[in-house]
C-alpha cells in the first residue's frame, strides 16, 4: 500500500527528482532512500536498476509499494551509468519535474550534502547546474587510495585543460540540473558511461552556455557492495577527452 500523498503536495514543477542507478546495491538502498525522503517533501526518487542479480530491483519494488514518492525503472540488462541517467533525465522531463538530480547509491555521495546543491539552484537567477565537488576549497575525498586519488584528479585536470572546462572536479557525479539545463541538451547525443558520462556531460553545459557552480562535498568510499570502478572506465574517459578535443580543432578548421 502506498503511503498517502500529502494533500498539499506541491505540482512536478516544484519537485525534485533524484535519480538513483543501481547495479547490487541491495545492502545501500534500504538505506539511502528514506534518508533522501527525508531531507525535504518536494524529493521524489527514480531507482534505475539494470537486473541487479543480488535483487536490488525486488527491493526497490517493496520500497516503491510502500511510498508513492518512489518509483522503479527495470531495465533488462546491465546497460552502464550513463544509459541510466540519460533515461532518468528524460523522465524527469516527461513528467515535468523542475529539477533532477543524479546521485550514486553507495553512500559515496552523502545525503546531507544534497541541501546546498538544491539550494544553489533554487532561484531562477541562481546556477543552472550545481555540481558536487571534491576538489575545491572545503571539498574531500576519505579513505582513498593514493592511485584512486591520482586518477580522479589527474583525470579531471586533463579534462580541464584539452576541453577548455571552467570545472575543477570534471568527473563528478553528483550534480543537480534546473529542468531548463536539460532541456538544453541533447540527450540523445550523450553516449558515455562512467567518468566519461561526467566529462561528457560537463562539455555539453560548457558548450550549452549554462551557469554551473561547483558545491564542495565530502566524498567517502563505499561501506557495502563492490566499486564499479575499472581501468576500462578510465580508459574510456580518457578516448573521450581525446575525440572532443579533436572535434573542436576539426571544427576550427573546417571554418
Amino acid at each position: 500500500m502506498h503511503a498517502a500523498a500529502e494533500p498539499d503536495s506541491p505540482p512536478a514543477a516544484f519537485r525534485t527528482l533524484v535519480v538513483v542507478p543501481t547495479y547490487n546495491e541491495r545492502d545501500n538502498l534500504p538505506r539511502l532512500v528514506p534518508q533522501l525522503l527525508a531531507l525535504d517533501p518536494i524529493i521524489d526518487i527514480l531507482v534505475v536498476d539494470d537486473a541487479s542479480p543480488d535483487g536490488t530491483g525486488d527491493i526497490a519494488d517493496g520500497l516503491a509499494r510502500a511510498d508513492e514518492r518512489i518509483r522503479v525503472l527495470h531495465r533488462a540488462s546491465k546497460q552502464g551509468l550513463g544509459t541510466a541517467y540519460v533515461a532518468g533525465f528524460t523522465d524527469a522531463l516527461e513528467r515535468g519535474y523542475g529539477r533532477v538530480v543524479e546521485m550514486d547509491a553507495d553512500f559515496s555521495h552523502r545525503p546531507s550534502d544534497l541541501p546546498r546543491l538544491l539550494q544553489a539552484t533554487a532561484e531562477p537567477t541562481a546556477a543552472h547546474v550545481a555540481i558536487g565537488s571534491r576538489l575545491v576549497p572545503g571539498g574531500a575525498v576519505v579513505g582513498w587510495s593514493a592511485l584512486r586519488r591520482a586518477v580522479s584528479v589527474g583525470g579531471s585536470l586533463i579534462a580541464r585543460l584539452l576541453l577548455g572546462l571552467p570545472i575543477r572536479d570534471c568527473t563528478s557525479g553528483f550534480k543537480c540540473f534546473r529542468r531548463e539545463a536539460l532541456q538544453a541538451l541533447d540527450l540523445t547525443r550523450l553516449r558515455s558511461n562512467g567518468f566519461a558520462f561526467q566529462v561528457e556531460v560537463n562539455h555539453a553545459c560548457a558548450r550549452a552556455g549554462l551557469r554551473v557552480v561547483e558545491v564542495p562535498i565530502t566524498f567517502p568510499d563505499r561501506v557495502f557492495g563492490v566499486s564499479k570502478m575499472s581501468w576500462r572506465i578510465v580508459t574510456e574517459a580518457l578516448w573521450l577527452v581525446v575525440a572532443l578535443r579533436t572535434s573542436h580543432m576539426l571544427g576550427r578548421t573546417s571554418t
